[in-house]
């Protein structure tokens, strides 16, 4: 496994600027004009909310670890800067890639233990024939050109937290965002330190007063509740992230200012680039904000569409 993130594929391959990776899904757009037209989809946000619901239920019935989920959301998001996601059975690239995810994470399943529970739970679109799922693989494993090794914020986050003297809450709530980040393109646009120090920063500066915050599985269960809670924060820290307001956070009781100023020294002094962490904690926040918005009837339906008009349940 390539220990250093710099010399790997994911840095080297895989990591895009905004501008790039909006140009990337526009040719894909481009090249399937009339089927885009044809099957409209919600926010790309919404999309991967919906994904990372039904990805959730599948790894609870296998058992699987966070580690490995993570890595096959990565996998799903780098897999569709490829192929049009109207071309595929969505339902089958994820089962795929948490499969595929299993395998590199160390904690394989049974090929056809996946399937059996994938069909428990999607009877209409997961075909009962294993071989569907291994050359799905293939499929994945060619576009992702074998690059497979995904390089993760929460070992930073477990490095750094008894630096900053966190809580078990803030530990909890960075942990939290960390796992809601590969909701957003944050996996294909930074260095995973860089996650990991956004979400510190706001679970620094935004210690939950509750812990009903989080969810069983350690995500936000509540994303409602915290993008209420982190309302205005980026915005007064992108104009002026260091010292000028942590005397407003301080005094506000959201978390000491000690430790606020601590962190915010902290990133004055290194080399963590200052406007990578504004921009992930700005995209982190937004999409709690669109969470809002969120309907899993419609995300289902639409994508019901065209997989079923297709025929790529079959």
């Amino acid at each position: 496994m390539a220990g250093n993130f710099w010399t790997s594929t994911q840095h080297l391959h895989w990591q895009f600027s905004k501008p790039g990776l909006a140009e990337i899904r526009r040719k894909l757009e481009q090249e399937d004009r009339a089927l885009v037209q044809q099957y409209p989809l919600p926010d790309r946000r919404l999309l991967s909310i919906y994904f990372y619901h039904q990805i959730g239920k599948l790894g609870k019935r296998l058992t699987i670890r966070q580690q490995a989920l993570a890595t096959a959301q990565v996998y799903i998001r780098r897999f569709y800067t490829k192929v049009e996601i109207r071309r595929t059975n969505p339902y089958l690239v994820l089962v795929t890639a948490l499969y595929l995810a299993c395998k590199m994470e160390e904690c394989p399943q049974h090929i056809r233990l996946v399937v059996a529970e994938a069909r428990n739970i999607w009877p209409d679109f997961i075909s009962s024939d294993t071989s569907k799922l291994g050359e799905c693989e293939f499929f994945l494993i060619s576009e992702m050109r074998s690059q497979l090794i995904i390089h993760q914020p929460y070992r930073t986050l477990l490095t750094l937290h008894s630096s900053f003297s966190m809580t078990q809450d803030e530990i909890n709530l960075a942990w939290s965002v960390i796992n809601d980040h590969y909701l957003t393109d944050l996996p294909l646009l930074y260095p995973p330190h860089v996650i990991a120090v956004a979400a510190i920063f706001l679970a620094v500066v935004l210690k939950p007063a509750q812990a009903s915050l989080h969810g069983s599985n350690g995500s936000a269960a509540a994303p409602t509740s915290i993008a209420q809670a982190m309302t205005g924060t980026p915005n007064r820290y992108a104009q002026q992230f260091p010292a000028t307001n942590t005397q407003q956070i301080g005094s506000s009781g959201a978390a000491p200012q000690n430790k606020v100023q601590y962190l915010v020294n902290w990133l004055a002094e290194s080399d963590v680039d200052m406007e990578a962490v504004i921009d992930c904690t700005q995209e982190i926040i937004s999409l709690y904000e669109v969470w809002e918005q969120y309907n899993d009837k419609v995300c289902k339906e639409q994508i019901t569409r065209f997989v079923k008009a297709r025929g790529l349940d079959k």
